[in-house]
């Protein structure tokens, strides 16, 4: 039997309208992450809290942070991400290419001043502290080492890694730390810069990209990084290692969420950003190993993962604009001074 052309007609619009209904209700409940990938600190469990507790599902998004800010560059004109979230250094280049706006969440005052953007163009969610990751295992003997000159002795030749600090930004923290520690400023690199040649004796390895599998494995025994990558090696893939905050001192760098600047679905965008301030968003950050921004917010079951908050005390914030306005002149040095 063949239907007639208006019925066909009919049927055909009333599907669309059912369409576009279905599209504009989910869009409704939608909020758009730029790098938001589900396996990295563990954002996978917090986009399921979040559409779980708030109705607003997120998509995960597989872009890296220098991905998510050209992204959102490109698209300044007819914005399609609604939150942002990478490392402190690109919402400080975000906020100057005018694509973030500022919104100031539940639990702001509860954030350190050092964490977020005074106008609330990002705002801190975790951190990471750079210090010593470990492989006990593979020192052959040797004591933990407790301090950056530790590193320099004899009996660790061979054994310390540090990513390229003139092209990987996590190589460039550790570099700011140890310069931090012995005395230099932002404006003054010449404290680091000497403790990098004197470790050169010791022949260091120098990876350009991640090292985590190298430390695993034993080739580097001692490698600096981050801390809650020594607490995955530790807890989740149940190596021996140890991590191990320098007496005289390092730095802790924020990763960081924004507002899109004209954000297709703000209140969304905005009730995102207030969900992973929350109790709930920060203590799923603590479950995966990450440092939450409130540490209030941890259970005493995940406090157990991580160094008590005496040698947290050590770690400290930074100008992060000086910081990220330094790394080209600190790249030029290092390249011609120690690499």
């Amino acid at each position: 039997m063949k239907l007639s052309h208006a019925k066909v007609v009919a049927g055909a619009l009333a599907l669309a309208a059912g369409s576009l209904f279905s599209t504009l209700a989910q869009a409704a409940d939608t909020a758009i992450c730029y790098n938001c990938p589900p396996e990295w600190a563990d954002w996978g469990t917090q986009l399921n809290a979040i559409a779980a507790d708030t109705g607003i599902q997120v998509p995960q998004d597989n872009k890296n942070s220098g991905q998510a800010l050209a992204q959102m560059v490109a698209e300044q004109g007819n914005p399609v991400a609604d939150v942002v979230y990478y490392g402190v250094s690109f919402g400080i280049q975000a906020d100057s290419a005018g694509v973030i706006t500022g919104y100031k969440p539940a639990h702001w005052d509860d954030v350190p001043a050092g964490m977020k953007d005074p106008n609330g163009k990002w705002v801190a969610l975790h951190s990471g502290t750079m210090g010593f990751m470990v492989n006990v295992d593979a020192l052959g003997g040797a004591p933990v080492p407790q301090t950056w000159d530790d590193l320099l002795k004899p009996e660790y030749k061979g054994m310390v890694g540090y990513l390229d600090p003139a092209s990987a930004f996590v190589g460039y923290v550790a570099a700011v730390a140890v310069n931090q520690a012995k005395g230099g400023t932002l404006q003054n690199f010449a404290p680091g810069l000497e403790w990098f040649k004197k470790l050169q004796a010791n022949q260091p390895i120098v990876p350009k990209q991640t090292a985590y599998a190298r430390l695993l494995s034993g080739e580097i025994p001692i490698l600096l990084d981050y801390d809650f990558n020594a607490y995955r090696a530790k807890y989740k893939d149940h190596a021996n290692v140890a991590f191990v905050i320098p007496q005289e001192g390092t730095v802790t760098v924020p990763y960081v969420i924004s507002l899109v600047k004209n954000a297709p679905h703000e209140a969304n965008g905005k009730k995102v950003i207030d969900y992973v301030l929350s109790d709930k968003g920060q203590a799923i950050w603590a479950n995966a190993y990450l440092r939450p921004v409130r540490t209030a917010a941890m259970s005493a079951q995940a406090k157990q993962f991580f160094l008590p908050d005496s040698d947290y005390a050590r770690a400290r914030t930074v100008d992060y604009q000086q910081m990220a306005d330094a790394q080209k002149a600190f790249s030029a040095k290092y390249l011609s001074e120690v690499h």
